[in-house]
């Protein structure tokens, strides 16, 4: 499909790879978007797992992750890649951030050469240190212009309830991002779009970062007074970061920046906020890994931010101590004194 083509019309065949939570309630918003707006969409979600497909075929529920919400007909399901990706025009993925890079690997030959690729994600990959949509660039050979990023406070599983969200589509064409945009807007979800592709992808990778070291100080029984602190305090470490890799603090004020952390760190549907409130309690990181069902991106994404961090003189004192909370070298009862103990400076001192 061209940019021309885009105009004034939206995506009729997508594949959504990934069928946890978030890519399951994404193909809701896309079949709740066409019903809305009179297109004849024919979304088909890829699933690793066999009785997640059943699932979704036969009762038109994703039990796993999304429980009792009904999905729309217009969803179909399958385990077969080729199958899902077969002449899909809007590719959106949906799976854990440290597997896409080999799962691209496998799927590549499969996606059509002109289709628009979008990144669910909010990780970094490790060792390379690369955003989504870096990873997604290299594997598939595309340009940026045929990524997205749709990020934004999008708590999948009150999304799926058809509670009213906004959210944000970043790509480096307007017209693209339009077009992705008129795609997914249903009555309860509301897209905006931006080229700073790098803030988005950055705001949404650190906030679980911070979520981890607030759901500690809740697990720990600290106060609100706390949390706001390390909640303010995070979005100084993310700003810092989105515009040390070229992206814009307006970002950050934004639904990206400010609207994703403060979701994340505040809401007990959030799993990065859930695992820091588990290791709080005293639960060891095995034994968090264990209770959680789903994969909280910032206990595997933490190491690689405090990576590119140091590369770049980033200073980032709360991912520092959550990186040294999850490898056993702070305790959490540690945590909070430490992050108080900093040198005397002026609050705008980015």
């Amino acid at each position: 499909m061209t940019f021309d083509q885009m105009r004034g019309r939206s995506a009729t065949r997508v594949a959504v790879l990934g069928a946890g939570s978030w890519g399951t309630t994404f193909a809701k918003i896309l079949a709740d978007a066409a019903a809305a707006s009179g297109v004849d969409r024919n979304i088909r979600l890829w699933g690793r797992r066999s009785e997640v497909v059943e699932q979704v075929n036969l009762k038109h529920r994703n039990e796993q992750y999304l429980k009792d919400i009904a999905l729309p007909p217009s969803i179909t399901a399958s385990s077969d890649a080729s199958e899902v990706l077969s002449g899909a025009e809007l590719v959106v993925l949906a799976v854990p951030a440290q597997t896409l890079r080999p799962q691209l690997r496998q799927w590549k030959d499969l996606i059509a050469p002109g289709a628009m690729v979008v990144s669910l994600m909010k990780g970094l990959e490790l060792h390379s240190d690369a955003r989504m949509s870096e990873v997604i660039s290299e594997e598939l050979g595309i340009p940026a212009n045929r990524i997205a990023v749709v990020s934004g406070p999008n708590l999948a599983m009150e999304i799926a309830r058809e509670e009213p969200t906004a959210s944000v589509v970043a790509c480096s064409d307007p017209i693209a991002a339009g077009w992705i945009a008129r795609s997914c807007t249903a009555p309860y979800f509301r897209p905006y779009t931006t080229g700073d592709v790098v803030g988005v992808e950055i705001g949404g990778i650190v906030k679980n970062i911070i979520a981890l070291a607030v759901g500690i100080c809740e697990g720990k029984q600290m106060g609100d007074n706390t949390k706001a602190s390390v909640i303010t305090r995070g979005l100084a470490e993310t700003s810092r970061l989105t515009l040390a890799l070229g992206g814009q603090a307006q970002t950050m004020a934004g639904l990206a920046g400010l609207g994703d952390l403060v979701a994340t760190c505040s809401s007990p549907l959030s799993r990065n906020h859930t695992a820091g409130r588990l290791l709080g309690k005293g639960l060891s990181l095995d034994e968090v890994t264990a209770e959680m069902t789903q994969t909280a991106e910032g206990i595997k994404s933490a190491q690689a931010v405090h990576e590119l961090a140091g590369k770049l003189g980033v200073e980032m004192p709360i991912t520092a101590a959550v990186v040294a909370v999850l490898a056993g070298k702070l305790s959490v009862d540690e945590l909070g004194p430490l992050l108080l103990s900093r040198d005397l400076k002026p609050e705008g001192d980015y």
